[in-house]
């Protein structure tokens, strides 16, 4: 999967004409945008030697266990953990698109439980959104590849990288899975 595969049916969606295609299209878009990072995130960690084939499920069944883990937490890991931060994959746009996810998060909360937003947007502002999300996701993605070996668009994180020794590179060092646990607890929870 690439990023144009994986935003495929966010195509669809603006080429559908239908009446709602700028909210389905932000829901979308911002769903994408977090299954990424997470993506991005699981594939790192299981770069540690300790981790291998029938562990992925464990991972993420402790990562899911954490009620208290969004995309800001994902985010986050994913600092504490790369030895390039996230600020730098997205490069010169970070500050307007990190700020424009903050006010996404507000949107998706009320989108997502069918209430009006404060702000009132429309389609106009809705499709804007979606071209920060695709901005973020597309310049993450190639950073990541170049930098991992991995955009975070793949259909399972829990496979070792082409690139030699790239736990070796990581910021933090996870030897088992109960550290996996603490970092997520230090790290990335609200």
């Amino acid at each position: 999967m690439s990023y144009a595969e994986e935003f495929s049916t966010v195509d669809l969606i603006l080429a559908s004409g239908a009446d709602t295609l700028g909210v389905d299209a932000f829901a979308l878009s911002l769903i994408k945008a977090e299954r990424q990072a997470r993506k991005l995130f699981t594939y790192l960690v299981y770069q540690f030697p300790v981790f291998g084939t029938g562990d992925g499920k464990r991972l993420r069944m402790i990562l899911a266990a954490s009620k208290r883990v969004y995309f800001e937490g994902v985010v986050a890991g994913l600092d504490a953990l790369s030895p390039i931060p996230v600020k730098e994959l997205v490069g010169p746009e970070y500050e307007h698109l990190w700020g424009r996810f903050r006010e996404f998060g507000k949107h998706r909360s009320k989108i997502f439980h069918g209430q009006l937003t404060t702000d009132g947007l429309n389609r106009d502002q809705l499709l804007k959104n979606v071209k920060d999300i695709r901005l973020w996701c597309r310049t993450l993605g190639t950073s990541a590849t170049r930098e991992f070996g991995c955009d975070g668009f793949v259909r399972n994180s829990f496979q070792k990288a082409p690139l030699k020794n790239l736990s070796m590179r990581l910021r933090v060092r996870i030897e088992s899975l109960d550290q996996y646990s603490a970092f997520i607890r230090s790290h990335m929870e609200r």
